[in-house]
């Protein structure tokens, strides 16, 4: 009976002394992850501080690149001797060159070229010359900083005359809507005639005619078409700034004009004409 109770007292304090030693392992382990609880707490925090800075850096450089961007876009650029214009402006010259046809497109060889093709389409486009002859009745281009419109006598007057014809009403107000519309736009209106002699009781000469022409349309765009008047200027070239010769009709026909002679701030004036689009 005693060795049973011998055996049964060692049972117990081995029992006893296991249950010990699991119990400071678990104290031990358990010690051991808040230790390392801690220490991912703190590397937590560590990352969410650089990563922080990280963004800070990544917003700044955006800030960078979209200011870069910025300037870049506004930077101007020389075309040749005829006109400064932005890279923004280039940008919308390349959105309307899609439109032009291609054939003349792959003519053009500099940016001076691509900026006449795009300007003139843009206003060909805002005159609406679905009515008219491109190579008769009307040509637009761009040359030393102005953009230039040259009319057909037919397309406004009568014939050896300088009263404007109810015909010229359509081209007049869209050519009014375009002046109109831009405050930087200044507007000369350029009469020429051909080489044949003229002498009227109301009309002198050449001379004469080609600044009555002028002034008959400076007129109409003021009071017609309410064009402020110091916008315009009224000049007559007589028959000695010629386009073609005068031995034929239709060399004189092509010498019969009035030239609309637009001096715009050329960035301005694409950005309104490209917005129409």
């Amino acid at each position: 009976m005693r060795k049973i109770s011998f055996v049964l007292l060692a049972v117990i304090l081995m029992t006893a002394c296991v249950s010990k030693k699991k119990y400071v392992a678990l104290e031990h382990e358990n010690g051991q992850i808040k230790s390392e609880l801690t220490k991912t707490q703190f590397e937590k925090e560590e990352l969410e501080t650089k990563f922080a800075k990280i963004e800070e850096r990544v917003e700044a450089y955006n800030a960078k690149i979209n200011t870069l961007t910025e300037e870049n876009d506004v930077k101007m650029e020389a075309v040749g001797d005829v006109a400064v214009i932005s890279n923004d402006t280039k940008k919308q010259m390349r959105n309307t060159l899609k439109n032009v046809d291609q054939n003349k497109l792959r003519q053009a060889t500099t940016l001076k070229d691509s900026m006449n093709l795009a300007v003139s389409y843009n206003l060909q486009k805002s005159l609406d010359n679905s009515t008219l002859n491109e190579d008769e009745d009307i040509a637009i281009d761009i040359d030393e900083t102005v953009v230039m419109i040259s009319i057909s006598d037919k397309m406004l007057f009568d014939t050896a005359s300088y009263r404007i014809s109810s015909k010229a009403n359509n081209i007049l107000q869209k050519l009014a809507n375009v002046i109109n519309s831009e405050p930087s736009i200044e507007v000369m209106v350029e009469g020429h005639t051909d080489a044949r002699s003229i002498h009227t009781p109301k009309i002198a000469d050449n001379w004469d005619l080609s600044v009555l022409r002028a002034t008959s349309v400076v007129r109409a765009l003021q009071n017609k078409y309410n064009v402020a008047p110091e916008k315009l200027i009224a000049s007559g070239r007589s028959s000695y700034l010629p386009v073609a010769g005068n031995d034929t009709k239709e060399d004189r026909s092509k010498n019969r004009r009035t030239r609309i002679v637009i001096l715009p701030n050329i960035n301005k004036f694409f950005a309104l004409m490209a917005s129409n689009e």
